[in-house]
This record gives C-alpha cells, structure tokens and sequence, in this order.
C-alpha cells in the first residue's frame, strides 16, 4: 500500500483525527496512530498532528502505508452487555431522528480514561437500533454532575451541533445547591480561570485577569430559593465552556456547591447532608438540525431531591420537551429555570 491523501468531508467537521482514522480505518490501533504521529507519517495540510488534533473541511490528511487489515483480528468489538444496553435506554428522555437527550446519573463517566471502566461513551451502541451510525456525544459533563447530555444521531448532525456549541447558540440551565448565600443574589461572575496540572489530578483555580494563562469564563446566576443563610439554590447559565467553571465560580462567590469533592474544602461538606455533588444540567435549549430549537428539561437525581424535599425547596414538574419555531429561545430557557420554584 503506497501513501495516499484523503479529504476531509463537510460531514466530519470538527471531527478528532484519532476518531476519524477509526472511522476510516479501523485496523489502526490508538498505539500505532500515536507512533505515527509522532514520527510525522500522518499529517493535516502538511503539518505536524496528534491523534487529538480537530478538523476542517476540505483538510488534507496524508496516510503513510498502512498494516493490511488481514493481519490484524477479524472480529470486532464484542457486543455491548444487554445490562449496559437497558441502562443507557433507561437515561434517555428525548429521543427523534436527529438528536438524542440524556438524562446522565451523577456519579457515570462520559469517556474513558486512567481508571474509568465504565461511561456513557462505550454504551452508545445501545442506542444505535437500525442505523448504520452510531450516536455520538456532542458535549461532556463532569462524572460528579447529573443531568442533560446530548448526542447527534449522525456525523453530519454532529457538525451542526458542534457548531452551535461553539457559536454560543445553546443556552443551558444548570441547578446548583450551594453552601451560603450569594451576594448579590443574582448577577454575572466574571472570572477568569486557569488550570493547575494535568489528567484527573488537574484542578482549575480562579485567575487574575492579566495572566497569560487564564482563560476568560463567564457564567449567569440567579438565588431561585434559600434555607436562611446556610444553604442556597441557585439557577446557572454558563456563558462560555471553561473545564469545572460553574463549580469554581460558585467557590468564588464563597458558596461553594454542596458536597463538590475538589472544590470548597471543608466547607462544601457540611454535617447532615448527602456527601455528594448537588451540581444538575436542567435544562438545553438548541437549533434543533431540522430548523428551529429544541428545549428539554431532566428531573432532579434522587441525592438532590431528597435535599430539596429536606430544606422545603419545591422542583415542581419538570417541563416536557418542546420543539419551537421562531425566536424566545433564551426566555423559554429562563423560565424553565424558575417556574419550578413556585
């Protein structure tokens, strides 16, 4: 097999190169394309890559000879536990035949990684049904954070999505049960952040505004109930996609979110309450691929409605999903958020 050429289509924009070579050519290991990376073999327009490297359309990938599929196994990847298959079937509250929404619990992995065994990634064949595409995850949540994850049914919507998350064009509605009360009750953190580390052990750290390091981060909030002075609700709408950026926002206003693991320290984890993170996506508002938008809510994870039902703070129904045309889309978003207060 001699060096070859291949485009990148419209279809697989935004794509990582290691996802597309899987794509492409599934006979090549992680290993084997990292080595090739490495050593300069596969290149985008000519230039040095790594397997996490994205793509545009119209790229250029260059493809140094290849192991003959015949040498490698025949079989593929064994099929997905019937288990996995109910349990993912059982997250999904949305569902039509572009888009797939999520209801994820607290506690599942999106991806893999060092000591994961277990994430929504590997489980997605389960939702796979009849068509030759496998639903593929447009964002990711923490592991720790319960809530709405959604999943394009094909590439092509995938790009779409993709784009709409980076054009700022999604609107999302976070729940958060912190400790304390936020002053002002409602207002803009601006806050720039920066990373401290690398892998699972990294952690994110509030920044000062001229270090070349931090990245800008932005996030909405507003108080929807409290219990005194001690614990609060609030409703978060994050305005740019910074790593932990809601958790770390809310430990900077001094209200760090009950029971976070890494951030707030002993002050996060308060005698009484279930040791687990109080952090839930509620609502998605979208461009839905087939024209106008798309609004879904998922219900509290049972650790946040045994609190709210603790503290007297009222979830009430959670709206049904709804397909809308024409404009309203950040207010439909908003309300969401705090009618279920009343």
């Amino acid at each position: 097999m001699s060096v070859q050429t291949r485009i990148v289509s419209e279809d697989e924009a935004d794509l990582r190169l290691d996802r597309w070579f899987r794509r492409h050519f599934p006979n090549v290991t992680q290993g084997a394309l990292q080595k090739l990376c490495r050593t300069g073999q596969v290149r985008v327009d000519g230039k040095r890559v790594t397997g996490a490297s994205r793509l545009v359309p119209a790229q250029t990938v260059r493809i140094p000879p290849l192991p003959d599929a015949s040498t490698v196994a025949k079989e593929g990847p064994p099929p997905l536990d019937p288990m996995l298959a109910r349990e993912i079937e059982r997250m999904v509250i949305y569902r039509d035949d572009k888009v797939i929404v999520l209801n994820k619990p607290s506690g599942l992995a999106t991806q893999g990684g060092p000591g994961i065994i277990k994430h929504v990634d590997m489980m997605l064949e389960g939702l796979q049904g009849d068509s030759e595409h496998r639903p593929r995850l447009v964002h990711r949540i923490d592991r720790d954070t319960s809530g709405i994850l959604l999943l394009a049914r094909t590439p092509g919507v995938a790009a779409k999505l993709a784009a709409a998350f980076r054009g700022r064009d999604v609107h999302k509605t976070y729940w958060a049960v912190v400790v304390g009360r936020p002053t002002p009750a409602s207002g803009v953190i601006d806050q720039p952040l920066a990373k401290l580390g690398a892998g699972n052990g990294a952690l994110v750290i509030a920044a000062e505004r001229d270090d070349e390091d931090a990245a800008h981060a932005r996030t909405e909030y507003e108080t929807l109930d409290g219990a005194g002075r001690k614990i609060s609700w609030l409703g978060l709408s994050p305005l740019t996609g910074r790593t932990h950026q809601l958790r770390v926002h809310c430990e900077s206003l001094g209200t760090p979110i009950l029971g976070d693991p890494r951030y707030g320290g002993k002050l996060a984890h308060p005698e009484g309450f279930t040791d687990r993170l109080h952090l839930h996506a509620r609502a998605l508002d979208i461009p839905h691929p087939d024209g106008g938008r798309l609004m879904v809510a998922a219900p509290l994870p049972p650790h946040m409605r045994d609190t709210f039902k603790d503290l007297g703070f009222v979830a009430g129904e959670t709206p049904k999903p709804e397909r809308r045309h024409g404009g309203g889309a950040e207010r439909a978003v908003a309300k969401t958020g705090r009618s279920a207060r009343r």
